[in-house]
């Protein structure tokens, strides 16, 4: 019974229920590298797709900017960051939309920011989030991701669609990684320029990357749950055997892209 209930879970958040915060491929210094690109400043007002667990929305109400806008499709998760955020004010705000229909107005924003969530949908549905992303921003305004990627660019088709289907039977989801050049092709077919690229290795459930992202702490905590969780355990492991059984082509990638 316990198998049948744990199973269809998304890996991210069976990840989340075991205490994990960190949910992004590059680890925590992506997501750093990525908010310094974005220069948000006290006059900039911010879209989140997808804040999830809402680590990074922490971090980037820290620059203090005009306004914050988180969008998630999930309910639950909507609530959740409503009162771990509910100190900030009228200026901080939550609300349950799809990422591709966000409905808030055009040019209502300077910056948009999505992480860890295009990689699970196919390469239209990803096309609909960036296409939503460049309406939502005013001119000159920057959009940054930050996804799982695949190296090296020439990396066959037949390759590609193995690890997409070892990650989707692992994950749980319909994972679609992209290659550099693949992840700019879309981008600029959505009518963005790149302005900066960053590359990581994907270490998601290494042990090293684990201590720099969770702090010892949040290391100890998670190994607790995974002790008293067996079924649990068996199905991180597995996803790290997945990792790691493709470590060479599989990477995180920042990109930070402006409107023109």
């Amino acid at each position: 019974m316990g198998h049948q209930t744990i199973n269809p879970i998304h890996g991210h958040w069976l990840l989340a229920k075991m205490g994990k915060r960190v949910l992004r491929p590059g680890g925590a210094v992506l997501t750093h590298k990525m908010i310094a690109d974005l220069r948000i400043g006290a006059g900039d007002e911010v879209v989140e797709l997808a804040p999830g667990l809402g680590y990074t929305a922490a971090l980037l109400l820290l620059k203090k900017p005009l306004s914050y806008t988180g969008v998630d499709i999930n309910q639950e998760a909507v609530e959740k960051l409503k009162v771990k955020f509910k100190e900030e004010g009228t200026s901080t705000r939550f609300i349950c939309a799809s990422a591709a229909r966000s409905g808030l107005p055009s040019g209502c924003c300077d910056r948009v920011l999505g992480e860890a969530m295009l990689t699970m949908r196919a390469n239209r549905r990803k096309l609909e989030i960036i296409k939503e992303a460049y309406r939502l921003l005013r001119p000159g305004g920057s959009y940054a991701i930050h996804e799982l990627g695949l190296v090296p660019d020439a990396l066959p088709e037949h390759v590609k669609e193995t690890i997409s289907r070892e990650l989707e039977l692992t994950i749980r989801v319909n994972a679609r990684p992209l290659t550099q050049s693949e992840w700019e092709r879309l981008l600029q077919e959505a009518g963005f320029a790149v302005q900066a690229v960053h590359k990581a290795p994907m270490r998601l459930l290494e042990p090293g990357r684990l201590l720099k992202d969770e702090g010892v702490f949040g290391l100890l905590k998670m190994g607790c749950h995974l002790l008293s969780h067996s079924e649990q355990r068996k199905r991180i492991l597995q996803m790290r055997r997945v990792f790691r059984k493709y470590q060479e082509h599989l990477c995180a990638f920042v990109f930070v892209v402006k409107k023109k």
